[in-house]
């Protein structure tokens, strides 16, 4: 990109003495559309202290807005001082074909992956605009974020986002990743098969190879940081969307012990924000044992 696009800022709320700050610009990775996302600092984040920030993604149907209103991630984010991020969940307005035809392809639905086939590789870039775009954009504006500490984690597609996002990374851009209710094993989930088969070029085989967490950790052999919580009362677990059994199972296989990846089962809980927000506490402090060392 030869320009950065500058950031307008659309809302400020106090929370936890640390301020939650809505931006808007227009992004180049989804095509030159406008997008929004939420950054959470921390009331020590200065502009001579810099502060290290970790990227919440969400899940189906939702925006920049479900983390940062309904995850209880703030106040333990406050108190370890460290910043949130929350980008939405897909490009809006692109006009693509079916985009807002169905609740899990589209709008809403992004995937957290570069799309290949042509009707949607214009606009459906959520991985660039993650990984690099938004960095870059916040760096630009000068806000106090340490780029050389981040982590990762997300809920359902965000969880699925999260860790293929952060078992990809040839950079180790990210020191550890978690996810609540992930999408562990998409190309043998109705869910992945439905976006992969819509987005890429290559279909599920495309995404075996580049978006799928089981399949990645198979392949993966550095040292990792990975917590994965799922409810055993939530639907989509019951209904085989989600496959967490398959990733632990292709983790251990590939070596990772309980240290390197823990994947716990909570009885009764479901996959809301109920859930999310009972656990959100365990998932910062995680986070902060990589980005403080």
């Amino acid at each position: 990109m030869s320009t950065v696009p500058t950031l307008e800022k659309v809302s400020v709320n106090k929370s936890f003495e640390g301020e939650l700050i809505k931006y808007k610009f227009k992004s180049v990775a989804l095509g030159n559309l406008d997008t929004q996302f939420n950054l959470y600092l921390p009331p020590n984040a200065t502009e001579h202290k810099k502060v290290p920030i970790l990227i919440y993604l969400a899940g189906l149907t939702c925006t920049e807005d479900n983390g940062a209103q309904k995850g209880n991630f703030l106040k333990t984010a406050s108190a370890e001082g460290i910043a949130l991020l929350f980008p939405d969940t897909s490009p809006r307005g692109a006009g693509a074909p079916n985009e807002t035809d169905s609740w899990d392809f589209g709008v809403g639905a992004g995937f957290y992956l570069n799309a290949t086939k042509p009707e949607y590789s214009k606009n459906y870039n959520m991985l660039t605009h993650v990984t690099a775009e938004l960095p870059q954009v916040i760096e630009a504006a000068g806000l106090p974020i340490d780029w050389s500490r981040q982590s990762i984690f997300g809920h359902s597609m965000g969880g699925h986002g999260a860790l293929t996002i952060y078992l990809a990374s040839t950079t180790k851009q990210f020191r550890s990743a978690s996810a609540f209710a992930p999408i562990s094993n998409p190309s043998k989930c109705p869910w992945g098969e439905k976006a992969f088969n819509g987005y890429l070029q290559g279909g599920v085989e495309e995404g075996k190879q580049r978006y799928d967490a089981t399949e990645l950790i198979t392949k993966h052999s550095d040292p990792v940081h990975i917590l994965i919580d799922y409810g055993t009362g939530d639907n989509f677990y019951k209904q085989g969307q989600l496959l967490p059994e398959n990733f632990l199972t292709a983790a251990r296989n590939a070596g990772y012990d309980e240290v390197q990846i823990r994947v716990r089962s909570h009885e009764g809980y479901d996959h809301s924000y109920y859930f999310i927000s009972t656990f959100a506490s365990d998932h910062i402090h995680f986070h902060a044992n990589f980005l403080k060392a």
